[in-house]
């Protein structure tokens, strides 16, 4: 078996019901409709937590925060956990990063050989959440509604600036491969940090909605009304201090939309790149977690109802025929789904991962029910959620359970805890939930982690500082022309292609 080399394309905060079967018609992103065209595209995709660094720890491992350990956005991904660019290195690829992988503690690698960007976010345990305080907002770091408020209209932004240097880096990286000077298959992850907040966009992706209807506010709930999750989120937004009008929502949803298309833009750039210098590779397309837009009143992400957790989920490649899945899954499945179109033996792979190949899954196959946890800010307990069938599930130790029907009740209106036509459900939703966790455990282990954090931040801020933030470093005396190279060959060897 030949192994194909993998592009992977990553977004943040894209909110999966936007892809109910590839982008939704009123979307301006042809690069990604027409990927959807070839791909397998499995609708009911799920994060694994709805926050950024679990959610990509659990992405890269195949293993949920509870046993990752990246239980928030502050917490340590560990050097021994493998991930599947070290199980891709094993096999013989060379793997590489360009953008966002929110890796906190000193191994900035995990796996991967080289990086050709630094990360968006520190890399260090300054966000750490605190159980010990519940209900206290720490707000230099803390999202607030400043975002919604503020969204409109930049030809630069500290995300654009980002994104631009990644997708550049991208399609440098792209022509340097083709020229074959390493003869691995590679598996290159590229991850953007939009459609994520501010709610800021170029004007020309601005204009692409200036009458979309969809930027027409959702249904709120009022804050009385709200579950207790729910409850907590606005106030860890700080909602109260902000008069969010119908215009401000209207702006932040097309300022998100804009954000779509002009990471479409810069894919697009990239898939030229791999077309024009002729490279085969099999090819993922998927997000963190996704972005409420105003859903029920909230914003942003850190729950889980569908706008929130679900996520967008693409993949284009041998095993894969274009066709539309449905059964649910799980964005913990990319890890061993990569090793399964590897050839890697999944017996070496998979007996500790929480997720399961996806090669099977798009052949018809079932995949069991898919488990969710958060444990960041907003939360003063770990709440844990499962999706199965029509049904999904929310249990927390502080709060009321939540039974929700999506075949019948897809916007999560209609809690069925009580209902007799859900009890058979329920029970069976509930022995799974005992069985797989153990909330006392669970929140034991996060205070723990928390406490530890909070008192090696501050010893490390003291004295001497050490970043662990990724220092990209391009050595110069090896590019271009220097003389210690032969000019004839190396001009031939740059080109691609050769002989024309």
């Amino acid at each position: 078996m030949k192994q194909p080399n993998i592009l992977i394309l990553m977004v943040d905060q894209l909110n999966g019901t936007l892809f109910p079967d590839g982008p939704a018609p009123f979307l301006h992103a042809p690069n990604l409709k027409r990927l959807a065209e070839r791909s397998s595209r499995f609708a009911n995709s799920y994060t694994a937590s709805p926050l950024c660094a679990p959610g990509r720890a659990s992405f890269m491992s195949g293993l949920l925060p509870s046993r990752s350990r990246v239980y928030d956005n502050a917490a340590e991904f560990s050097a021994d956990i493998p991930t599947y660019a070290h199980h891709l290195r094993r096999a013989g690829y060379q793997t590489c990063l360009a953008g966002k992988m929110h890796f906190v503690g000193p191994d900035q690698l995990h796996g991967l050989e080289e990086r050709l960007t630094t990360d968006i976010y520190p890399a260090d345990f300054g966000w750490t959440p605190d159980y010990r305080k519940p209900g206290e907002r720490i707000d230099w770091w803390y999202h607030n509604l400043g975002s919604v408020s503020g969204a409109g209209v930049a030809e630069i932004t500290n995300q654009l600036e980002y994104d631009d240097d990644v997708a550049h880096q991208t399609t440098q990286k792209l022509y340097d491969l083709s020229r074959g000077a390493d003869p691995r298959p590679w598996c290159l992850t590229v991850s953007f940090t939009h459609p994520h907040d501010p709610y800021v966009a170029r004007r020309k992706y601005w204009d692409l909605y200036e009458d979309c209807a969809q930027t027409e506010p959702p249904e709120t709930i009022p804050y009385a009304d709200m579950d207790p999750h729910s409850q907590r989120l606005m106030d860890a937004c700080d909602a109260s201090a902000f008069n969010v009008t119908d215009d401000m929502i209207r702006r932040a949803r097309r300022g998100y939309f804009a954000n779509i298309s002009y990471v479409d833009d810069q894919i697009g750039k990239i898939l030229s790149v791999l077309e024009e210098t002729r490279q085969e590779a099999t090819i993922i397309f998927t997000s963190d977690h996704g972005d409420m837009l105003g859903e029920r009143g909230l914003w942003f992400k850190m729950n889980f109802f569908e706008d929130s957790a679900r996520v967008p989920l693409m993949i284009a490649g041998d095993g894969f025929a274009p066709a539309l899945i449905e059964t649910p899954v799980s964005t913990i499945d990319v890890a061993p789904t990569l090793c399964d179109t590897a050839g890697i033996a999944m017996e070496t792979v998979a007996p500790w991962l929480d997720g399961t190949s996806l090669v099977p899954v798009a052949a018809g196959a079932a995949r069991g029910p898919v488990p969710m946890e958060y444990a960041a800010e907003g939360s003063i307990t770990p709440l844990v959620a499962l999706r199965d069938g029509s049904w999904k599930y929310i249990r927390c130790a502080a709060d009321p359970e939540q039974l929700y029907d999506l075949e019948t009740d897809p916007a999560e209106r209609t809690n069925l805890i009580d209902a007799p036509q859900a009890a058979e459900a329920l029970a069976k939703l509930r022995r799974l939930a005992d069985d797989r966790w153990s909330l006392p455990a669970f929140d034991a282990a996060v205070r723990e982690s928390q406490a530890r954090r909070w008192v090696v931040y501050d010893a490390l801020r003291e004295g001497h500082y050490q970043p662990w933030d990724y220092q990209p470093m391009r050595p110069a005396s090896e590019r271009y022309m220097r003389n210690h190279m032969d000019l004839n060959t190396l001009e031939e060897q740059k080109r691609f292609p050769r002989g024309e």
